[in-house]
């Protein structure tokens, strides 16, 4: 096994702050919020490029205020409102500005609908006159304003609506809009979990148009469970959830004239998803992006809204599938930056108007992970990238000839930066392992650092009368792959002793477990299990992120397969390490994660003796169009691919500790998998424990709900391990 302990010198330094009387990690403490960082909330740069602002909780007064910092001095240089000062503004949670800095949308009393959407109140606040005009009286969608102020649409109960902010009155676009039917302007269930988008219509640049997607479930299947409640009866909540191999909504593109209220239809050619809409530079252009079925070919259109014709300007294909991205940007002229993993690894390319290349301009085996703009007037690229290893993050400059790269931090771990809108200035958001959260004042142009911000010295300083353990990052030789590892040992570690051995893992495709990042929630409670005796592992198998294209896409058509043998293989390997007890190995998992924690039990019997899933996926065949076809294809296509790795057909392989979970209220993993395999082991005579949490959903949390959940996994792991 090849290993190299990361940060070794930061790490000692950390652990030599820890006093001799350190206590243990409580889980009360844990989700009792007792380890929270601070951060800088809802941080917005202003057009100037000199100043930011943030949005700020006085929690004496129970007020919001949006505050403006000066880049240079990090003074606070003013307020731009503060719901504290107005009798008419209630404390609100978030706000967009307007793209001339005059208005600032407001939002109060939100309410979730499900991952991202959001209902809510809305206020329209004049910075100049110091005014807030309510947009509606009930609770509406996505409001948006248009280019000159003058009008904001949203959506309201599936209907497209415009309000005209001069003299207050709304005109309903749309009218058929109708639940579990048709949606106009914001997107279905499905297309909101994994496209990873609500609002699904946009203005254009001279505010004459509206271009809206209209999605017609009529023909999806219905998902239906229960809300038992507090009432006498419990309700049914009925919606539309495409599962793998049914039928999807119909989707379509329309265009909004705004002058005269007329609507026209698009015509893409029938195209099975339209995962994106973006507005060119010029008002008279669209570009729409659409998918085939299997999602492993993408194209990219430009619509002339004049007259509704399609032109294609590039499509991109791949043996496997294709990734939907934020990274599409226009230049001035409306030539195009474009991400794409056709060299093997995810990388930015530039595109003239009509869709020529130009040039690839970053290249390297490594990957592009997060794109953050590009500034025409010094003609440079700025992204992130695992340049420095797939378990770290730096930010960098390039010139878009792909020239003149400078790497703009220099910290080893994670680094994000916000930039200001001139590209003057970013700041750095940096964590590691052994460092928490850390916001710094950065020159783009080199990287040199100019002030502090804000950091979690305070919370670092706490933690030193705590038992921590470093987490220790190395590589696993497993199946032919160097595998990404971290691992924690007991603060009192004894090579000459012998430790249970405790998994975690999530495993999907492109994700990834093994960062050298903060820790969160649970990497806490993995340090208060290593002060009960345990060392704590976590592998990140085949299939996951950050290694290039084909690592990620092996598990194509057969999800749990190689990710399962990585997993059961890297026990093995690991129990041969002399202070391992391979008699005692343990593994868990959250949705995907419990997918294969259950996997693992049972087509890894004999290595592992006890196992926990949380929200598993328990056949393939139960989960969402877009998500599971993307890796799988529909299942009359592959039903092996299916029903091979789906765990409730082979119950009878358990031989160890199973304890499975489950939120009665889940809309994204139904509780119809976990009852499934409940049944599967029922019938074949297999002792396990399982819990339902009423009414909670993929997250399982509220109240003392996640308090619960881990005493009950930590009592079971004592008792079982």
């Amino acid at each position: 096994m090849k290993k190299t302990v990361i940060l070794a010198l930061s790490v000692l330094a950390f652990v030599a702050t820890l006093s001799a009387q350190q206590k243990k990690i409580t889980l009360e403490e844990i989700w009792g919020g007792e380890f929270r960082t601070e951060g800088l909330d809802v941080l917005r740069s202003m057009k100037n490029g000199k100043q930011y602002t943030i949005l700020n909780f006085d929690r004496s007064k129970g007020a919001t205020s949006i505050d403006k910092y000066d880049y240079k001095t990090l003074e606070k240089v003013g307020t731009i409102v503060a719901s504290s000062d107005s009798e008419t503004i209630p404390r609100f949670s978030s706000y967009e500005f307007s793209a001339d800095e005059t208005k600032v949308l407001l939002a109060t009393e939100i309410e979730p609908i499900f991952r991202h959407s959001r209902l809510g109140v809305y206020y329209v606040y004049d910075v100049a006159t110091k005014a807030a005009l309510k947009i509606a009286e009930h609770k509406i969608q996505e409001p948006t304003l248009s280019p000159d102020n003058s009008q904001l649409a949203y959506v309201y109960e599936n209907n497209l609506y415009v309000f005209d902010i001069g003299n207050g009155t709304t005109n309903q676009i749309t009218t058929d809009g109708k639940k579990n039917s048709i949606i106009n302007g914001v997107t279905d269930w499905v297309y909101e979990e994994e496209f990873s988008f609500v609002k699904a219509f946009e203005w254009n640049s001279d505010g004459s148009k509206i271009a809206f997607l209209r999605f017609d479930e009529t023909n999806v299947p219905e998902f239906s469970m229960d809300v038992y409640g507090t009432e006498l009866y419990q309700q049914p909540h009925v919606f539309k959830y495409p599962k793998a191999g049914e039928e999807n909504a119909k989707v379509s593109l329309h265009m909004l004239d705004v002058q005269s209220g007329a609507i026209s239809q698009v015509d893409l050619g029938n195209p099975y998803y339209i995962p994106r809409i973006k507005w060119m530079n010029n008002p008279n252009y669209l570009s729409v992006r659409t998918l085939n079925r299997h999602q492993n070919a993408i194209k990219l259109h430009a619509v002339n809204a004049k007259d509704n014709t399609v032109e294609l300007l590039l499509e991109d294909k791949d043996d496997a599938y294709v990734d939907v991205t934020d990274n599409l940007t226009f230049l001035e002229d409306d030539s195009f930056i474009w991400t794409s993993e056709k060299d093997g690894n995810h990388h930015i390319y530039h595109y003239d108007r009509s869709g020529s290349l130009l040039n690839q301009i970053t290249k390297g085996p490594w990957e592009v992970t997060s794109y953050y703009g590009y500034d025409q007037n010094k003609n440079r690229i700025y992204y992130q990238s695992t340049e420095n290893g797939s378990i770290n993050r730096d930010v960098y400059s390039v010139d878009i000839k792909g020239g003149k790269k400078k790497r703009l931090t220099s910290n080893e771990g994670q680094n994000s930066a916000d930039f200001s809108a001139d590209f003057t200035y970013f700041i750095n958001t940096f964590s590691s392992a052994n460092t928490p959260y850390t916001y710094t004042l950065h020159t783009a142009l080199t990287g040199k650092k100019l002030k502090d911000i804000m950091d979690n010295k305070t919370l670092l300083s706490k933690l030193g009368g705590y038992e921590i353990s470093p987490k220790e990052f190395s590589t696993l030789a497993i199946n032919g792959n160097d595998l990404n590892m971290w691992m924690i040992k007991p603060k009192d570690f004894d090579p000459s002793k012998k430790y249970p051995l405790f998994m975690s893992q999530y495993s999907g495709p492109g994700s990834q477990q093994v960062s050298n990042r903060w820790m969160s929630a649970n990497d806490l409670w993995y340090q208060m299990l290593a002060s009960q005796g345990y060392i704590i592992v976590c592998v990140d198998g085949r299939g996951t992120g950050f290694k290039g294209r084909d690592f990620k896409k092996v598990t194509q058509k057969e999800l749990g397969k190689y990710e399962v043998e990585d997993q059961i293989a890297a026990a093995k390997k690991l129990s041969e390490l002399a202070y391992i007890d391979e008699s005692r190995t343990g593994i868990w998992g959250w949705s995907y994660g419990g997918f294969m924690s259950t996997n693992c039990i049972l087509k890894g019997s004999d290595v592992f003796e006890m196992a926990i899933a949380v929200a598993p996926v328990t056949s393939w065949r139960f989960y969402d169009t877009i998500y599971t076809e993307r890796y799988m294809q529909t299942p009359q296509e592959n039903p092996s691919g299916y029903d091979e790795n789906s765990p409730f057909n082979y119950p009878e392989l358990l031989k160890g500790k199973y304890l499975l979970v489950h939120g009665s209220g889940d809309d994204n993993v139904h509780v119809q998998n976990t009852m499934r395999m409940i049944e599967a082991l029922v019938q074949a005579n297999k002792p396990f424990d399982w819990a339902i949490y009423p009414d909670k959903n993929h997250g399982i949390y509220g109240g003392n709900t996640r308090l619960h959940l881990f005493t009950k996994m930590t009592d079971f792991i004592k008792e079982n391990l």
